[in-house]
């Protein structure tokens, strides 16, 4: 038992005081009461040191985070939870419980509130905005993974991506890709018909497992997610379950990721991030993953600290993250674990936590309720905060999903359908390949190596971008 409760809630409080921009997840508990006015602050600032969401509870929290980002100008993108989130777009029911709960958090101006939402799916067979990458911008490393390649297959991928890119022919979507493998094999290069095939049955089984509609054109344009409207950050819900393979699925937000590098300007230090992107089911990232895949993963985080975008990893228990990348999440928000019997998992949830005056970190850990988490986020000074028992906020949108048909007509609504709605089916690697057969015409001159060489640039995992004109 605690000596003095109010004094210990003031203590904690003081720590999360912000001179800038924060978000308020919810209030202090102490001895399992909350206290309206002792508010927990997570600096806007501190957001580009990245978050971990982990736990049960992991998704009501991540609303209420996207709700107050939006309500901030600051777009958010949620790759993996397009159908638990979708409710974000609708006005949330004044319940007795949701009351209850925005008394005891301090929320005293809750009100039923909608947020500008644009659903996209990840392919063409999804409820939303359909999302394509070409094979050539996706890259190799990516590709590999996608395909669950082994080593010496993923080299000769590689290998058929560098003559690709030598003769400058755009690998547009798999036919592409399968036309290339089957190109480089007859021009010579150091690839053998057992490795040619075992590539070709990975591409084949990647397209029957639904990934063939995922790579073409038109590509989706980062810049497409950094809109703002009326004021509000829009939030873009990526859905990248469904039919699609896992693998594909859980690397995918990696080439956003990636492409955003590559987009945006350094900025250093921020006092609010541009853009805040959100991994759901993140564990699907870091399964059977390389060392240097991880290592390029921290670097990616640390790139994207520098141009003012805050990484969320939402998981459901600390260790499906890895050592390097956990250490890399400034702010931590843990809520009941789903296996709380399982040591590993509840070594590795009390050590992301500095010690506590107030709390014995593991028995609070053990006695966090529904809607509560344990918290600590890098202050604006770039210090960890105290940490706090927290009972989160009620989300102002509705709980749980509008339903898949208001997700689609929301989705053909949008502006940005027009643009990503129907494929575009331009001259590709397979027209190139076949024109090098009977040779150049007059009307279509062909590129030299060089010059194709210099167009495509390969940056972080692989990916491609053609130069900026």
């Amino acid at each position: 038992m605690i000596e003095d409760p109010e004094i210990a809630t003031a203590a904690i409080a003081s720590g999360y005081e912000v001179i800038g921009g924060a978000l308020e997840p919810g209030t202090v508990v102490v001895d399992g009461i909350a206290d309206p006015d002792a508010q927990v602050r997570i600096p806007l600032a501190g957001l580009t040191r990245h978050v971990l969401v982990a736990g049960a509870d992991r998704t009501a929290t991540l609303q209420v985070l996207a709700e107050q980002l939006s309500a901030a100008g600051i777009p958010v993108v949620v790759a993996g939870a397009a159908t638990d989130l979708s409710g974000l777009s609708a006005s949330g029911d004044p319940t007795d419980d949701v009351l209850t709960r925005a008394g005891d958090t301090g929320d005293e101006s809750w009100t039923p509130t909608g947020y500008p939402v644009a659903c996209y799916s990840l392919g063409a067979e999804g409820t939303g905005i359909p999302v394509r990458v070409t094979v050539t911008s996706f890259g190799p490393v990516l590709l590999a993974k996608a395909l669950g390649l082994d080593t010496d297959a993923e080299a000769a991928l590689t290998q058929v991506f560098r003559g690709a890119d030598r003769h400058g022919h755009p690998l547009l979507d798999l036919a592409d890709l399968r036309r290339a493998v089957i190109y480089a094999e007859e021009d010579g290069a150091d690839l053998t018909p057992e490795t040619a095939d075992a590539l070709l049955d990975a591409i084949d089984d990647l397209e029957n497992a639904g990934g063939g509609g995922c790579f073409g054109e038109p590509e989706i344009e980062v810049e497409d997610l950094l809109r703002v409207a009326d004021g509000h950050g829009t939030i873009d819900l990526i859905e990248v379950g469904g039919s699609i393979r896992p693998a594909l699925s859980s690397v995918f937000p990696l080439w956003l990721l990636a492409d955003l590098i590559h987009t945006l300007p350094e900025v250093g230090e921020v006092d609010e991030p541009r853009l805040v992107f959100v991994f759901d089911e993140a564990h699907l990232l870091f399964a059977d993953a390389s060392e240097t895949f991880l290592h390029e993963i921290e670097e990616t985080l640390d790139l994207l600290s520098s141009r003012g975008v805050g990484v969320v990893f939402a998981t459901g228990a600390p260790t499906e993250v890895p050592d390097p990348v956990l250490d890399r999440l400034g702010t931590r928000l843990l809520h009941a674990l789903p296996d709380p019997a399982d040591e590993a998992v509840f070594a590795k949830a009390v050590g992301l936590y500095p010690e506590s005056d107030v709390y014995e970190i593991a028995e609070t850990i053990r006695s966090l309720g529904p809607g509560e988490a344990l918290v600590t986020a890098m202050s604006e000074i770039g210090t960890p905060t105290p940490v706090a028992w927290t009972r989160i906020r009620a989300p102002r949108s509705r709980r749980g999903t509008v339903g898949e048909s208001a997700m689609r007509a929301s989705a053909q609504a949008n502006p940005l359908y027009g643009k990503y709605g129907r494929p575009i089916d331009r001259e590709s690697a397979y027209a190139k390949l076949t024109a090098s057969v009977v040779g150049p015409t007059d009307e279509e001159p062909t590129e030299t190596p060089s010059e194709a060489g210099q167009e495509i640039e390969r940056n972080l995992f692989g990916i491609g971008r053609r130069r900026r004109r």
